[in-house]
């Protein structure tokens, strides 16, 4: 019962006998502290409802802070390599970007990815390449060179892999094409370069910090593109480290 009903595994941690007191048999179960918290209800999932910590003498459901440093205890400091708190995944996009390319995507290979840890559970890295991802991108575009004229907004959901799409795309309608001539010979070129667009939303998309709810921001000016990316620098290095190179 107990390996059915509480995930992961916790049967190692546990030791159980029958003891006879006052004539009376008795199950006695001796539980250890477990070394893959937090342990929950598998039909309520790891969310409050299905994880509970002790408070005196009474069991309450646990909050989501209290999982997440469980989890983070336990896991480590990789976001991604840790469990994700949603278990409820979908992949669409990402089965369609596989078979794309002609490769399998597959309990094995999401294993190799680590998409699914070795308690069969879905990590970080899995919820952001799934449509339950909770990461967007917001992309406005201005009129002029600040913000003052907004002429649209847009703001990018799902699987990381169907925002960078869906973003390149919408930015590819915002870079003018211009003609010019060399002699008879008409010469268009765009205002950026594709793989400009292409390294700097890629860049937003793998070097955030997840650890972090906030959108990453893309603003469209008539001079420029900029592109904000959540997070602070590495440990060790600061802004003055960077401008010197």
């Amino acid at each position: 019962m107990i390996r059915d009903t509480i995930k992961p595994d916790l049967t190692m941690f546990i030791h159980y006998e029958t003891l006879e007191y006052e004539g009376k048999f008795v199950l006695c179960v001796d539980i250890e502290q477990g070394s893959e918290r937090p342990y929950y209800v598998a039909k309520k999932g790891l969310r409050p409802e299905g994880v509970y910590v002790r408070q005196g003498y009474s069991s309450v459901p646990a909050s989501d802070t209290a999982i997440r440093k469980m989890i983070k205890e336990t896991d480590g400091d990789h976001f991604e390599d840790m469990r994700s708190l949603e278990q409820d995944l979908t992949f669409i996009e990402t089965e369609k970007e596989f078979k794309l390319r002609d490769i399998d995507f597959g309990m094995k290979q999401m294993q190799t990815l680590k998409i699914i840890n070795q308690d069969n559970l879905y990590t970080n890295l899995g919820l952001l390449l799934s449509e339950q991802c909770i990461h967007t991108i917001k992309v406005a575009v201005f009129q002029g060179t600040d913000q003052s004229i907004f002429k649209d907004r847009r703001e990018f959901s799902g699987s990381l892999i169907q925002q960078l799409h869906e973003v390149y795309d919408y930015m590819d309608r915002y870079n003018q094409t211009r003609a010019t001539f060399q002699e008879l010979l008409r010469i268009d070129t765009q205002d950026y370069p594709k793989v400009a667009i292409r390294e700097a939303l890629l860049n937003i998309l793998i070097h955030r910090d997840y650890g972090f709810s906030a959108s990453s921001l893309i603003s469209i000016y008539d001079d420029r593109m900029e592109f904000v990316s959540i997070g602070g620098l590495l440990p060790g290095v600061d802004l003055e480290d960077v401008t010197m190179g």
